[in-house]
């Protein structure tokens, strides 16, 4: 057989077929005195073999281990492993679908997803909550709102136990009308810092307020909410708001037992 003829009965590509030669998965066979490769049938099953091994999830490596061994010795630890990792997988693809559904249904609920999607279900539900609890205040909303927004969402992501801290932030944010009512208030006071100096006074008088609605314990004494991922924040914050931010933790620790 030639190389096409061969590629034909295995259903690959000649292309696939020089592949393998090249990677040492099929050996080369003997040439003809015009050149051409000459293949047989103990050339067509192996190339056969690689395909179906192929076809069940392993990668060229494992075929290549497999074929090393004329008695198959280690394939069925192989295709063990395989099956496990396939099974980690259809857990995971199981655990994204049903996230997936999740979001889908808070759409439906809330008439569309906030921009920072998709977030853990306990911001999500702070984030739903508080939209819920400022829809009826007077005026735009602060550009303040949008940029803790995604600070949340991304201390969200870096946090270990997300559940910790969003469960109090969100009673304490949204729970009581008045309550709510200040910390928008003091969203507003923060827009108009955008353009102040760090040392301007209302720095500390907004620290202080912010503080004091904040819940008695928040986790700010670890990762990230210190340290590296407390100055890639500030960094990208104006300087008068990024000193209410650094004022906020250091308030926050100081109350800490």
């Amino acid at each position: 057989m030639r190389i096409g003829e061969l590629a034909a009965v295995a259903g690959v590509s000649t292309r696939t077929v020089r592949h393998y030669h090249r990677i040492g998965l099929l050996p080369e066979p003997a040439r003809q005195p015009n050149g051409y490769r000459e293949y047989g049938l103990r050339d067509a099953a192996e190339l056969a073999r690689v395909r179906r091994l192929t076809a069940l999830g392993l990668s060229l490596d494992e075929v290549r281990d497999v074929l090393a061994d004329d008695a198959g010795k280690d394939l069925a630890e192989i295709l063990a492993e395989l099956d496990a990792d396939l099974a980690r997988q259809e857990e995971a693809i199981k655990g994204r679908r049903a996230r997936l559904r999740d979001l889908l249904a808070q759409a439906d609920a809330d008439g569309g997803l906030p921009p920072e999607t998709p977030v853990s279900p306990a911001l999500a539900a702070l984030f739903a909550d508080f939209d819920r609890a400022t829809a009826h205040l007077p005026g735009p909303e602060p550009e303040s709102v949008a940029l803790d927004r995604r600070l949340l969402a991304l201390l969200d992501t870096s946090a270990a136990a997300s559940g910790d801290w969003l469960g109090p932030l969100a009673g304490a944010f949204t729970t009581d009308p008045e309550t709510t009512r200040r910390v928008y208030a003091l969203y507003a006071r923060l827009d108009e810092l955008a353009s102040a100096a760090p040392d301007d006074p209302r720095v500390e008088e907004t620290a202080r307020d912010l503080v004091a609605l904040l819940p008695a314990r928040l986790p700010v004494a670890d990762p990230p909410a210190t340290g590296a991922f407390l100055d890639a924040v500030c960094a990208g914050s104006p300087p008068a708001q990024a000193a209410v931010l650094r004022r906020v933790i250091s308030l926050l620790k100081e109350r800490t037992p």
